[in-house]
C-alpha cells in the first residue's frame, strides 16, 4: 500500500514514520511512504504557502495553490489510483471500522494542514474524504496522519507478526481487548489466572472472550449498545458480572470481618 503525505514538515514526519510496525512495514516493502512539501510548490523566493483570511480574524490559512500542485504531482507519480484525504477536525471520527475501510485502497494521499485550516476551495476541488481523529485542537494535521498510517498499515496483510494480532486486537470485533499475561506467573502474591496456565485452548477463548465483554461493560458500555451480542455472549457477560458481584461481596465481608484477639 502506498501513502503519500502532504506536509509542511516531511523530515520529521518520516523520522517518526520509521519506528515500530510502520518502519518495519517499510523497511519490508509492505508500505511505500513519499512525502510532499508544498513549498516546493511556490513561485515566490519566500516560498510562501499561508496568508491571512479574507475577513479577518486571528492565524493563517493555507494557500490553495501551492496545495493544488501539491496534491497535483503526488497523484501522478503513481497510476495507482488514490484517494485524497484532508485530516481536520470536521471530518469523519477516525474508528476501527474507518481503518478497515481506509485499508481497502491501494494508495492514499494525505493532506496534513497547518495554522487555521485551508482554503476551502481546495476542499471542494481536489479533496475526496475528511476524517478526524478526535474532537480536539492540535497544531496540525502530522499527528492525525500518522495515527492513519499507522492503524491502517498494522492490518495490511504479513505486517505483523503474527497472522492474528490484528484480529483480537480491541475494537476490531466492536470489543476492548481480554486482559494480557507474561511471565512470572506469579508477582508480588498476584497469580496469573489458572485458566491461561491450562493448556486448554477451548477454555482460555472462553475466558477471553468473557473478559473481552466484561471489560467492555465496565469501561466503554457505549460499545455494547452498537453491538448485537449472541446468546453465548449475553451468557458470558452475564457471568462476568455475577462473578464481579460476588468479588465485591467477599471483599467487602473480609474488610466486616472482626480482628482475631492476639494470643
Amino acid at each position: 500500500m502506498r501513502f503519500d503525505v502532504i506536509t509542511l514538515f516531511p523530515e520529521q514526519f518520516r523520522e517518526a514514520a520509521t519506528i515500530g510496525v510502520v518502519g518495519r512495514a517499510i523497511a519490508n516493502d509492505k508500505v511505500l511512504l513519499e512525502t510532499w512539501n508544498p513549498r516546493d510548490f511556490t513561485s515566490d523566493v519566500h516560498r510562501t504557502v499561508d496568508d491571512r483570511p479574507f475577513g479577518g480574524g486571528p492565524g493563517m490559512v493555507m494557500k490553495v495553490g501551492p496545495l493544488k500542485k501539491t496534491i497535483q504531482s503526488a497523484l501522478e507519480a503513481s497510476d495507482d489510483p488514490a484517494r485524497v484525504i484532508y485530516l481536520s477536525p470536521q471530518g469523519r471520527k477516525l474508528d476501527q471500522q474507518g481503518v478497515t475501510y481506509l485499508s481497502q485502497f491501494s494508495r492514499l494521499v494525505l493532506l496534513a494542514g497547518r495554522y487555521e485550516g485551508v482554503d476551502e476551495r481546495l476542499i471542494q476541488s481536489h479533496v475526496d474524504e475528511e476524517w478526524s481523529i478526535g474532537d480536539f485542537v492540535l497544531s496540525g494535521g502530522e499527528l492525525p496522519a500518522l495515527v492513519m498510517l499507522d492503524a491502517v498499515t498494522r492490518t495490511l496483510p504479513d505486517v505483523l507478526g503474527h497472522e492474528c494480532s490484528a484480529a483480537e486486537d480491541s475494537f476490531v470485533d466492536g470489543l476492548l481487548d481480554h486482559p494480557h499475561y507474561t511471565r512470572p506467573d506469579v508477582f508480588d502474591d498476584e497469580k496469573v489466572p489458572e485458566v491461561l496456565l491450562s493448556g486448554d485452548h477451548k477454555k482460555i477463548a472462553i475466558w477471553r472472550e468473557k473478559q473481552a465483554l466484561g471489560k467492555t461493560w465496565q469501561k466503554r458500555p457505549d460499545l455494547l449498545d452498537k453491538k448485537e451480542l449472541s446468546p453465548q455472549q449475553k451468557t458470558l457477560l452475564g457471568e462476568y458480572k455475577a462473578e464481579l458481584s460476588g468479588s465485591v461481596l467477599s471483599s467487602n465481608s473480609i474488610k466486616l470481618m472482626p480482628s482475631e484477639h492476639k494470643k
